[in-house]
């Protein structure tokens, strides 16, 4: 007799304890079910951010190919710095050795050719090196012919500068705009 009452408490037993199981192995399988979908998008994300990695790098490398049919002096021993200002930017452009006199003087007479084209509103060297749709790029020339932007040159020991100085307000951030675009596609050769 003293088997029976055992019995049925062994079975309740046995199923308290499956009971008791249920919930934690339903969070286990729900944490599994989590790190496998949260790998699953860090790697789709890798993925895309190596395809934009990969992107900007073939952009650069044309950016950089264009450049050297534009520009004439070796955008390797060369920098271009864009610094925004309260009214537009500033471009300078200079050789990374300071003894380059050949990289300077290049330099120096291509942004005083840009300028001079700029003034008129023709920045189609610029268009051949990012293209016809790079940002700012329509609105500055449109600036520029109506006299809403100005861009000085001046001549630098190293290298040359641009000012670009602009009448309004959207203007000055249509430099910014066009600055950040160059600083992008420049690379390594370019800093913001």
């Amino acid at each position: 007799m003293s088997e029976a009452p055992d019995q049925p408490e062994s079975e309740s037993s046995a199923g308290a304890a499956r009971s008791s199981t249920r919930p934690l192995l339903l969070v286990a399988l729900l944490a599994v079910a989590i790190v496998v979908v949260v790998g699953g998008v860090l790697v789709v994300q890798a993925r895309r951010n190596a395809d934009g990695a990969s992107a900007v790098a073939a952009r650069q490398a044309q950016i950089e190919q264009n450049g050297a049919q534009v520009m004439p002096f070796d955008q390797d021993l060369t920098t271009h710095q864009f610094t925004k200002t309260d009214t537009g930017g500033v471009e300078t452009v200079t050789v990374n050795d300071p003894n380059d006199t050949r990289q300077a003087t290049l330099i120096q007479n291509h942004l005083r050719h840009e300028r001079d084209l700029f003034a008129a509103g023709d920045f189609s060297d610029p268009m051949a090196i990012h293209g016809h749709q790079m940002p700012g790029i329509t609105d500055l020339r449109q600036g520029a012919t109506a006299g809403q932007v100005t861009i000085t040159y001046e001549a630098l020991p190293t290298g040359a500068r641009l000012t670009y100085t602009a009448a309004t307000p959207a203007l000055v951030e249509t430099v910014h705009t066009w600055f950040d675009a160059q600083v992008m596609d420049h690379g390594s050769h370019a800093k913001g």
